[in-house]
């Protein structure tokens, strides 16, 4: 639990790291995958050859399509974070776990639950006032277009909620670092892409570019999402969902202290609706699997 607290310190601290940065949206997620595969890769090549040489060129092409899949979340997210509030943007981004329950029912034919819908559709309408309720009361923090910034957000969400469904069926097949590493050179590749079809530069930026560009891979990556890949091992899944939405609290606070960024009310009360909406459609599937609901789905899922 302890390391939990900390890894979710540390992912709250990815939307500040994108805001100091002056580099372009694109450039800030290139670089951060890049570092973050500089730190896995000779590990993963010492240690897991074998895993490698037995991936089958059908999982490693869906792993490539499952990286795609994260490129366009930190790519619309990291600009998403250029237009709109951080309160927003993370509360927003953080609703991926909506889109996987809804593509789950639609591509994969899992039930979804009474109580995981109503979990979805509180989110959703917090999600709308949330988006909402700056423009009308033509308040924009943190960018000129809220609304804008705002669907980005969300576009990012269900970008990482394509990621999850088509890690799904590969990761019953490919053991996890084999796996992730796979995904996060083909992020990159397709990171790498977009830059240079934008025209951005890959070098040239100061010092201070860089060691951010490393602190959005230490930080965020390897203290936060992997200690929390860890952490699943010796904590239930359903406590570290929940516990995952500190995430905005914390970026919000963080950027309250450290950008001055003080977020509106429509911000905070839209976001409290959308994170009880996830609260309850994150931990309807332990319900589920307890027995609890009366419609749960024969197999247990």
């Amino acid at each position: 639990m302890a390391a939990l607290g900390v890894a979710v310190v540390a992912v709250s601290t990815s939307a500040i790291l994108v805001r100091w940065s002056a580099a372009p949206s694109v450039v800030k997620a290139f670089y951060r995958v890049v570092f973050t595969v500089g730190l896995l890769l000779p590990w993963a090549v010492t240690r897991y050859r074998g895993d490698f040489r037995r991936l089958r060129p059908r999982d490693a092409l869906f792993a490539c399509v499952t990286g795609v899949a994260l490129a366009v979340h930190f790519a619309a997210w990291f600009e998403s974070l250029a237009w709109t509030s951080v309160a927003a943007s993370v509360t927003l981004v953080q609703s991926q776990p909506l889109f996987v329950a809804v593509g789950a029912w639609a591509l994969l034919d899992e039930r979804v639950t009474r109580r995981r819908a109503a979990g979805i559709l509180v989110a959703l309408c917090g999600m709308v006032a949330m988006s909402l309720g700056d423009v009308l009361s033509g308040v924009a923090l943190g960018g000129s277009r809220p609304l804008y910034g705002n669907a980005l957000a969300v576009v990012g969400a269900v970008a990482a909620a394509g990621y999850v469904l088509a890690g799904r069926s590969i990761r019953q097949r490919v053991s996890l670092v084999p796996y992730v590493t796979v995904v996060y050179v083909a992020c990159a590749a397709a990171l790498l892409g977009v830059t240079l079809w934008e025209g951005h530069a890959l070098t040239g930026y100061p010092p201070r570019e860089w060691l951010l560009f490393a602190g959005m891979a230490v930080g965020p990556g390897l203290f936060g999402h992997t200690v929390i890949n860890w952490v699943l091992a010796h904590v239930d899944s359903s406590v570290v969902s929940v516990s995952l939405l500190g995430e905005p609290l914390g970026s919000t606070l963080l950027a309250l202290a450290l950008l001055g960024e003080v977020p509106t009310l429509a911000t905070v009360a839209g976001g409290a609706v959308v994170l009880l909406g996830i609260a309850v459609t994150t931990t309807s599937e332990r319900i589920a699997t307890d027995g609890s609901e009366t419609d749960r789905h024969p197999d247990g899922a």
